[in-house]
C-alpha cells in the first residue's frame, strides 16, 4: 500500500519538487485550495464538483455560471485572487439546485459535475454506458477494471455479507 500511494501521488511529488506544492492543507491547486478545483454547495444543499484547471475549461465554467468575463476576477492562477474568485463562484452556485446546474453543464467540457450518492452514481448515464457496475448476488459492485477487448477480466466473487469467513478459506482461494 505504501508503494502504491507513492505512485498514485506522483503528480503531487513532482509539483512539490518544482516548488508548486505547499504542505499546508487547502493551499494547492489539487487539494481544494484553488477555487476552480473544489466542491460547492448548491441551493438545495447538495454539491457540485468543479475541476476546471485549464484556462479553456475555466472559461467554460464561468460561461455556464453566467459570470461575465468582464467581472474583476483577476488571473485564474494568481493565488491572491483565489479568495475573491471562490466567493464569486460560491455565491453563484448557491443560486440553483444541483439538478439545475447538472442540466446547464451537461454535455459541456467545463469539468463540472454533480456530487452523487453511491446509489445515484450507479444509475448515472455514464456509469450505465460504461457498464461500470455489476450485480453480484444482489450486491452492486464496481465492474472489473481496466477492461481489455481481447483479455476479459474474471467477474469477482460477491462480497461476504452477513457471514463469517474463515481466513484460511480466503487464503486458500488466492493460491
Amino acid at each position: 500500500m505504501i508503494d502504491g500511494i507513492g505512485v498514485l501521488s506522483q503528480k503531487i511529488w513532482a509539483m512539490r519538487a518544482a516548488g508548486t506544492w505547499s504542505e499546508q492543507r487547502h493551499a494547492n491547486v489539487l487539494d481544494g485550495g484553488a477555487p476552480f478545483y473544489d466542491t460547492y454547495t448548491c441551493a438545495d444543499g447538495r454539491y457540485l464538483s468543479v475541476a476546471a484547471i485549464e484556462r479553456r475549461f475555466f472559461a467554460l465554467l464561468l460561461e455556464g455560471l453566467a459570470i461575465p468575463a468582464s467581472d474583476d476576477l483577476g488571473d485564474q492562477y494568481d493565488r491572491a485572487n483565489w479568495p475573491h474568485l471562490r466567493d464569486v463562484i460560491s455565491a453563484r452556485v448557491r443560486t440553483k439546485t444541483q439538478r439545475e446546474w447538472a442540466a446547464i453543464f451537461d454535455g459541456t467540457d467545463a469539468c463540472v459535475a454533480p456530487v452523487l450518492t453511491m446509489s445515484e452514481a450507479v444509475q448515472h448515464q455514464h456509469a450505465i454506458a460504461r457498464q461500470a457496475f455489476i450485480d453480484l448476488d444482489g450486491a452492486v459492485q464496481p465492474a472489473p477494471a481496466p477492461r481489455f477487448d481481447r483479455t476479459p477480466l474474471p467477474v469477482p466473487a460477491p462480497p461476504a455479507v452477513d457471514k463469517v469467513t474463515d481466513i484460511r478459506e480466503v487464503i486458500a482461494r488466492w493460491r
